[in-house]
């Protein structure tokens, strides 16, 4: 009778241990995964956010067939800057673009000072810079209307702004001046059309000629 009263005593001890260690594995494997998940988090969210390269000239543009975006590189290339994009949200189509219909979308806008076409590039950070060299073609004799939204969306406290325009033979006329009234802020220079097949040469010198 002692026999099976200590063996019954032994298997209860066991069966006790083994639910002890079971749950303290379980346990361990829970705290694991969560430290894991946490981790997997934090690694992602911090690729999510891009380190800031630490220049401090920035070049910005808009081009809708290519010709602004091409001066813009070479700008980039030749002072080393940061380059962004503008893009609008609703992509325009070479219908868009016919200034020779008077109920095209570009005619549309540009008779209408009001008008704010929507950017569909993300949102650009500011800090750091403090010379912002901002390229658009000209349309109707204007810069495009969706520039107006950009220079309305930010604040360009403290920071050179270098207005350049292409086009088919038209100055920038008003449209450095336009920017710089509905902007608000910053140091806005003189802007100047450039040859959309400039030279880095000839781009160089009209860069060392700003004042």
């Amino acid at each position: 009778m002692k026999r099976i009263i200590a063996l019954l005593i032994a298997v209860l001890m066991i069966f006790c241990l083994t639910a002890c260690g079971g749950g303290s594995n379980q346990e361990n494997a829970e705290n694991n995964t969560a430290e894991n998940t946490a981790e997997t988090e934090q690694t992602e969210e911090q690729e999510a956010v891009p380190e800031k390269s630490g220049k401090d000239t920035l070049v910005v543009y808009f081009s809708a067939t290519g010709t602004t975006k091409g001066v813009a590189e070479k700008i980039a290339s030749i002072t080393g800057a940061d380059i962004y994009e503008i893009k609008a949200a609703q992509e325009y189509t070479t219908e868009d673009l016919d200034w020779h219909d008077d109920d095209s979308r570009t005619t549309h806008e540009q008779n209408d000072p009001s008008v704010r076409p929507e950017i569909g590039s993300d949102p650009v950070s500011l800090d750091g810079y403090s010379t912002i060299y901002i390229g658009f073609p000209i349309w109707w004799g204007e810069e495009p209307r969706i520039m107006d939204t950009f220079v309305e969306s930010y604040n360009f406290d403290g920071i050179t702004m270098i207005p350049f325009c292409t086009s088919g033979g038209s100055g920038i006329g008003m449209s450095g001046k336009n920017l710089e009234s509905n902007a608000g802020s910053g140091n806005w220079l003189d802007g100047d059309r450039l040859n959309g097949g400039a030279s880095e040469e000839e781009l160089q010198a009209w860069i060392d000629g700003l004042q």
